[in-house]
Protein backbone atom coordinates (compact mmCIF):
# COMPACT_ATOMS: atom_id res chain seq x y z
CA UNK A 1 0.00 0.00 0.00
CA UNK A 2 1.42 3.41 -0.95
CA UNK A 3 1.55 5.97 1.83
CA UNK A 4 2.06 9.62 0.88
CA UNK A 5 5.09 11.22 2.51
CA UNK A 6 5.72 14.84 3.32
CA UNK A 7 8.98 16.39 2.26
CA UNK A 8 10.22 16.34 5.89
CA UNK A 9 9.62 12.58 6.16
CA UNK A 10 11.51 11.98 2.94
CA UNK A 11 14.36 14.16 4.21
CA UNK A 12 14.50 12.19 7.48
CA UNK A 13 14.56 8.88 5.60
CA UNK A 14 17.33 10.22 3.34
CA UNK A 15 19.25 11.36 6.43
CA UNK A 16 18.92 7.85 7.91
CA UNK A 17 20.46 6.42 4.78
CA UNK A 18 23.27 9.00 4.59
CA UNK A 19 24.20 9.54 8.22
CA UNK A 20 22.79 6.54 10.05
CA UNK A 21 20.28 6.83 12.87
CA UNK A 22 22.18 9.67 14.57
CA UNK A 23 21.39 12.13 11.80
CA UNK A 24 17.74 11.14 11.85
CA UNK A 25 17.38 11.42 15.62
CA UNK A 26 18.13 15.10 15.52
CA UNK A 27 15.30 15.82 13.10
CA UNK A 28 11.66 15.84 14.02
CA UNK A 29 8.69 16.02 11.72
CA UNK A 30 5.06 16.86 12.14
CA UNK A 31 2.52 14.23 11.15
CA UNK A 32 -0.87 14.95 9.60
CA UNK A 33 -2.45 14.96 13.07
CA UNK A 34 0.03 17.61 14.25
CA UNK A 35 2.06 15.37 16.58
CA UNK A 36 5.83 15.74 16.70
CA UNK A 37 7.61 12.52 15.74
CA UNK A 38 11.35 12.00 15.93
CA UNK A 39 13.25 10.20 13.19
CA UNK A 40 13.79 7.22 15.50
CA UNK A 41 10.05 6.53 15.66
CA UNK A 42 9.57 6.96 11.92
CA UNK A 43 11.32 3.80 10.84
CA UNK A 44 8.72 1.72 9.05
CA UNK A 45 8.25 -1.91 9.98
CA UNK A 46 6.34 -4.59 8.18
CA UNK A 47 2.84 -5.76 8.96
CA UNK A 48 4.04 -7.92 11.88
CA UNK A 49 7.16 -5.93 12.63
CA UNK A 50 10.43 -7.82 12.59
CA UNK A 51 8.72 -11.04 13.72
CA UNK A 52 7.07 -12.08 10.45
CA UNK A 53 9.13 -15.19 9.67
CA UNK A 54 9.22 -16.55 13.24
CA UNK A 55 5.44 -16.11 13.44
CA UNK A 56 5.02 -17.83 10.07
CA UNK A 57 7.17 -20.78 11.20
CA UNK A 58 5.26 -21.02 14.50
CA UNK A 59 1.96 -21.10 12.62
CA UNK A 60 3.25 -23.78 10.25
CA UNK A 61 4.51 -25.98 13.11
CA UNK A 62 1.19 -25.55 14.93
CA UNK A 63 -0.80 -26.66 11.88
CA UNK A 64 1.37 -29.75 11.46
CA UNK A 65 1.06 -30.72 15.14
CA UNK A 66 -2.73 -30.30 15.18
CA UNK A 67 -3.19 -32.32 12.00
CA UNK A 68 -0.96 -35.09 13.38
CA UNK A 69 -2.88 -35.39 16.66
CA UNK A 70 -6.24 -35.23 14.88
CA UNK A 71 -5.26 -38.16 12.66
CA UNK A 72 -4.09 -40.21 15.64
CA UNK A 73 -7.39 -39.71 17.43
CA UNK A 74 -9.38 -40.79 14.37
CA UNK A 75 -7.21 -43.91 13.86
CA UNK A 76 -7.59 -44.85 17.52
CA UNK A 77 -11.37 -44.50 17.37
CA UNK A 78 -11.52 -46.65 14.21
CA UNK A 79 -9.29 -49.33 15.75
CA UNK A 80 -11.51 -49.60 18.83
CA UNK A 81 -14.59 -49.87 16.60
CA UNK A 82 -13.01 -52.71 14.58
CA UNK A 83 -11.87 -54.52 17.73
CA UNK A 84 -15.34 -54.35 19.28
CA UNK A 85 -17.10 -56.03 16.33
CA UNK A 86 -19.23 -58.99 17.35
CA UNK A 87 -21.73 -61.38 15.82
CA UNK A 88 -25.18 -59.99 14.92
CA UNK A 89 -23.86 -56.39 14.60
CA UNK A 90 -25.30 -54.63 11.58
CA UNK A 91 -22.53 -52.89 9.64
CA UNK A 92 -21.94 -50.77 6.56
CA UNK A 93 -18.97 -51.54 4.33
CA UNK A 94 -16.95 -48.99 2.40
CA UNK A 95 -18.60 -50.25 -0.76
CA UNK A 96 -22.03 -49.28 0.59
CA UNK A 97 -23.22 -52.80 1.41
CA UNK A 98 -25.31 -53.30 4.56
CA UNK A 99 -25.07 -56.63 6.30
CA UNK A 100 -25.18 -58.51 9.57
CA UNK A 101 -22.01 -60.10 10.92
CA UNK A 102 -22.25 -63.91 10.96
CA UNK A 103 -18.64 -64.90 11.51
CA UNK A 104 -15.49 -63.00 12.51
CA UNK A 105 -12.04 -64.16 11.42
CA UNK A 106 -8.74 -62.41 12.29
CA UNK A 107 -8.60 -60.39 9.05
CA UNK A 108 -12.01 -61.05 7.45
CA UNK A 109 -15.67 -60.81 8.33
CA UNK A 110 -18.55 -62.88 6.89
CA UNK A 111 -21.69 -60.78 6.35
CA UNK A 112 -25.23 -62.00 5.79
CA UNK A 113 -26.71 -59.69 3.16
CA UNK A 114 -30.18 -61.15 2.51
CA UNK A 115 -32.30 -63.06 5.02
CA UNK A 116 -34.63 -64.74 2.51
CA UNK A 117 -31.95 -66.22 0.23
CA UNK A 118 -29.28 -66.52 2.97
CA UNK A 119 -26.75 -64.59 0.84
CA UNK A 120 -23.36 -64.20 2.49
CA UNK A 121 -20.21 -62.34 1.48
CA UNK A 122 -16.74 -62.24 2.96
CA UNK A 123 -15.07 -58.84 3.28
CA UNK A 124 -11.85 -57.60 4.80
CA UNK A 125 -12.17 -56.42 8.37
CA UNK A 126 -10.71 -53.02 7.37
CA UNK A 127 -13.49 -52.50 4.82
CA UNK A 128 -16.09 -52.10 7.59
CA UNK A 129 -16.92 -48.39 7.66
CA UNK A 130 -19.29 -48.22 10.62
CA UNK A 131 -21.55 -50.21 12.88
CA UNK A 132 -25.11 -49.12 12.06
CA UNK A 133 -27.05 -51.02 14.75
CA UNK A 134 -25.94 -53.14 17.66
CA UNK A 135 -28.38 -56.04 18.12
CA UNK A 136 -26.20 -58.15 20.43
CA UNK A 137 -27.97 -56.80 23.55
Amino acid sequence: MFLPHTSNEIFVQYACIQFGDQGAQENTTTTASGAQVSGEEQTATGLFGDNFFPMLMLLLVGMIVFSFFGGRKQKKRRATMLDSLSKRDQVLTRGGVFGTIVEIKPDRVVLKIDESSNTRITVLRDSIEQVTADTSS
